[in-house]
């Protein structure tokens, strides 16, 4: 038994897609705020029940408040019934859970089982959040407004100045945002899902409906699934941190404490002794015994001493001293864990030894969440004294969730925590190779070395998607890479696997990247940005070296993922020449020149944007033709650069179309080329040929020094030129632009679309003006502050 997949609904900014599990590990990246967290919050809130107050009116995407609004605004009077239930359920945060079972397994399920046509395979349950009574909120709410009507007009007779001013409930959202509202009129509900009405082949999620079903009485998944949890920022190891980790959520974060909580939940000998225990327990007495003497030996005259004073007396009850040995409070100090500084000490000295707290923090937490999963699997098999408290069979199916286990550890830890985590989890007799029960851990992070460590057709992309109306809020979809990176590997998965592999995974957390062919591109295009594209500049961008004329390859992933993507390129230029000697032709690479009938032998030009090959066609190529039909993807190439310095100085200015990167900085930033007296090597090779007063000649001399050392010139360049005195090409700097736009418009659309939610809240509900201007009083105090605490997010 294994949980296939998730199926969310309505919840922040999953307003609706699918998670499928992997059978193993399954690891959810992407950039910032694109769902992650709500994910994690989403199996939290809805699967752990202990957790299930926490849901508030934020965790309902917020666009449905629109309409849920809207619904409390038809409530005239009591005598309407308020809508059905399966309209609310539509709006509600609910979550479809689709386990894969076996036939043997089949007893284990019974009361799952939707027909009794089914035999084996998928059997789905949704958890919904939704209202126990529509007709309780729904007069309750019109009595709590009715009332604050009544009591604002009253106000604005006696104030007409007050005509603007609202209180509570300013409308059905507002009404349920006030504490212990929303969970006196909502509940979760389970109910049977049918699994051939699934269908995986579809891109959309087929939400099925359940118009007349009445819900389970009890948990589903009672006796089938056990969860646990490490949460993000659990300040494991810091001793003067209040926070609590994830053993169950409670708990302090030190390992004394973790350890003090698993030797008594699985070890302490006077909860059910058994032989060996009994045979603890009467050396543990032996030694109360002989302290207890020694106590009333070192205490007798102190005792004696306090008799003068009159105490006791003929009635008074006499001091007797014993002590009281527990071996939980043995492990309830600071010291309780020390660490040896050396394997083996000297013969004759004592192992140097330090606290726990005094421990590197990153080790430390690597410790804690290995142990933490080692409880966590003990717990799960009943280990030691846990199987007396064992009232059922053990659940076939562990699920494990751990936020963000990179906090405080180091690059390498984190990889090796990952390798270890499901190994660790599955470190059992009755687990390991076998398959009666079956364990599936999940890891949300923003590690590019959590994710470099894992296999990536078990990944989980979650990407951000614009909203699509006015009132509607940005969202997010999960992208499933086993489709990328699945056993059918092609070349192009194959070298996009490896290529990911060299370069730590980084674009699975960038808002946008940059490919580049080169070193020398890599290492001078951040200066660019840095020191001409302020906004860029804040923006997470990975700058990645595809080595060559490759970018094309990441194409399938690129638009999966639909990042925003610059692609820095070079022509390629071959021209057909004819051997003087026996006329034979031959294609070789030559200086791009207009009018000669050159093409290029870039890949990328010439089969993913702009789709041309003639170098004539590339160099008049419209800036839309750059562009993927999408609007996520530009290329970018050499292009004329016009020649105003002496003395290639003309009327009209001469041009020249550069071959590469270097040849096009060169030309680009001639006289800052011309005054570098100390170059070495390719760099030395540029300059020279700056100097020459030919053109054509001195093109030549910079196309024959591109066989040089491309990355060494780009260091030489750094260590010799300032780089904000580098002017970058103007293809470069075209596409930078295109890029700093294309973010920025995104962040300025998702903003809007968030003051379309405000003004729900508010209760306005006419249409967002086209354009927004300063004068336009649309926004109150009150509705700064929900667009700042309301984020889709969470985070």
């Amino acid at each position: 038994m294994r949980i296939q997949f998730l199926d969310i609904q309505n919840f922040r900014k999953l307003k609706s897609c699918r998670l499928e599990l992997s059978d193993q590990e399954t690891v959810f990246v992407g950039a910032n705020n694109s769902g992650k967290t709500s994910a994690m919050d989403m199996l939290i809130r809805f699967l752990i029940k202990t957790r299930r107050k926490e849901l508030s009116t934020t965790d309902f995407t917020l666009s449905n408040w629109y309409e849920l609004n809207k619904v409390a605004e038809t409530w005239g009077s009591i005598s309407e019934k308020g809508g059905t239930l399966g309209e609310w359920q539509k709006l509600c945060p609910a979550l479809d859970l689709w386990l894969d079972v076996e036939e043997c397994e089949a007893y284990r399920v019974s009361h799952l089982i939707p027909s009794l046509d089914w035999k084996a395979g998928r059997l789905g349950v949704r958890i919904s959040f939704e209202p126990k009574d529509i007709s309780a909120l729904k007069n309750e709410y019109i009595t709590e407004r009715t009332s604050s009507q009544r009591l604002l007009e009253e106000a604005r007779e006696k104030s007409p100045g007050s005509a603007k001013f609202s209180i509570w409930p300013r409308n059905l959202r507002d009404f349920l945002d006030k504490p212990g509202k929303l969970h006196s009129h909502f509940k979760f509900n389970s109910y049977l899902l049918d699994p051939d009405l699934i269908d995986l082949n579809s891109e959309e999620i087929n939400t099925q409906d359940i118009p007349s079903q009445e819900p389970l009485e009890n948990d589903p998944f009672e006796g089938l699934l056990r969860i646990d949890l490490i949460e993000a920022q659990r300040g494991f190891s810091d001793s003067g941190s209040s926070e609590s980790v994830g053993m169950g959520g409670t708990g302090k974060g030190s390992l004394s404490q973790q350890l003090k909580k698993y030797y008594q939940k699985h070890l302490d000998p006077s909860e059910s002794p058994d032989l060996e225990d009994i045979l603890a327990l009467q050396s543990i007495d032996q030694a109360k015994s002989t302290f207890d003497d020694r106590l009333k030996e070192r205490l007798t005259s102190a005792l004696t001493e306090i008799e003068t004073i009159g105490y006791p007396g003929f009635a008074d009850p006499s001091i007797s001293i014993t002590s009281k040995i527990n071996p939980i409070d043995t492990l309830d100090h600071d010291t309780a864990i020390q660490f040896d500084l050396f394997k083996k000490a000297a013969d004759g000295l004592e192992s140097l030894r330090l606290p726990e707290k005094m421990n590197g923090l990153g080790y430390k937490n690597l410790i804690s969440m290995i142990f933490a999963l080692i409880s966590f699997r003990d717990g799960w098999m009943r280990v030691k004294k846990a199987q007396s408290l064992l009232g059922e069979s053990i659940e076939p199916l562990h699920l494990v969730l751990i936020e963000e286990p990179e906090a405080h550890l180091h690059a390498q830890v984190q990889q090796v925590f990952i390798n270890k985590a499901y190994t660790v989890l599955r470190n059992h007799d009755r687990l390991k190779d076998k398959s009666d029960f079956n364990t599936q851990l999940v890891v949300s992070t923003h590690s590019s070395y959590l994710a470099y460590e894992m296999d990536f057709s078990k990944l989980r992309y979650f990407k951000r998607c614009k909203a699509v109306s006015g009132f509607e809020t940005p969202t997010a979809n999960i992208v499933n890479l086993r489709a990328t990176f699945g056993d059918k590997e092609n070349e192009t998965s194959k070298y996009v696997a490896r290529y990911l592999k060299t370069t730590h995974c980084d674009l699975f957390f960038a808002n946008g990247i940059i490919l580049v062919e080169g070193a020398a591109e890599r290492m001078l295009i951040p200066h660019f940005i840095r020191n001409n594209f302020e906004k860029l500049s804040t923006s997470y961008i990975s700058v990645l070296e595809i080595n060559g004329a490759h970018a094309h390859r990441l194409q399938p992933l690129i638009e999966k993922l639909g990042l925003h993507t610059l692609i820095v390129t070079d022509l390629d230029s071959k021209e057909e020449k004819k051997d003087p000697k026996d006329g034979t032709l031959s294609v070789t690479k030559a200086l791009p020149d207009i009018g000669r009938g050159q093409i290029s032998d870039n890949t990328t030009l010439r089969k993913w944007l702009p789709k041309m090959s003639s170098v004539d066609d590339l160099m008049v190529a419209e800036a839309k033709n750059k562009i993927s039909s999408c609007g996520t993807t530009r290329v970018c190439y050499q292009s004329p650069i016009p020649l105003n310095v002496d003395p290639w100085r003309a009327d009209p200015p001469v041009s020249a179309v550069p071959y590469t990167f270097e040849d096009a900085l060169a030309l680009t930033n001639v006289e800052t080329f011309r005054g570098h007296k100390t170059a070495t090597g390719m760099l030395k090779k540029m300059c020279d040929a700056l100097s020459l007063a030919d053109l054509d000649k001195a093109r030549a001399g910079m196309f024959s020094a591109l066989s040089g050392e491309k990355a060494k010139m780009a260091l030489d360049l750094l260590f010799d030129i300032d780089p904000t005195k580098l002017t970058p090409p103007q293809y470069i700097f075209e596409g930078l632009e295109w890029l700093e736009q294309s973010l920025n418009s995104t962040s300025v659309e998702d903003a809007v679309a968030e003051l379309a939610a405000v003004l729900i809240v508010e209760g306005n509900e006419s249409p967002i003006p086209a354009k927004l201007k300063e004068s336009d009083e649309v926004m109150s105090p009150a509705s700064l502050t929900w667009a700042v605490t309301d984020r889709s997010e969470g985070e």
